[in-house]
């Protein structure tokens, strides 16, 4: 028998102590080469956008040099940055996808 003693404190955690993983913007940067159309179609096959909404969010990059496509958790943004990436590689465009913390 061991002459010391552990004592070991329950603590009430309630759901405001515990916090959330940050969710992560995947972020379409506009550049000259890349086409609409490629732009549009990425948006439908890798972030499931409408055709409507992915010819808005294709204007919105357009005219403002940038558009949010989707908010994930960090392991599924980063492999949406990575797959539409390669396909605008494989496609011939210099597209650039980020993320970011929302």
């Amino acid at each position: 028998m061991s002459t010391e003693e552990v004592i070991i404190e329950k603590q009430k955690i309630s759901n405001r102590d515990i916090k959330l993983p940050p969710k992560y913007k995947v972020i379409v940067l506009n550049d000259d080469r890349t086409s609409m159309e490629f732009v549009i179609a990425m948006l439908i096959s890798i972030f499931k956008h409408s055709e409507e909404s992915a010819v808005h969010l294709t204007l919105k990059i357009h005219h403002e040099g940038q558009a949010v496509a989707g908010v994930y958790p960090f392991e599924i943004a980063e492999q949406k940055v990575f797959d539409g990436t390669a396909l605008a590689r494989h496609n011939g465009f210099p597209l650039i996808l980020k993320s970011e913390v929302e």
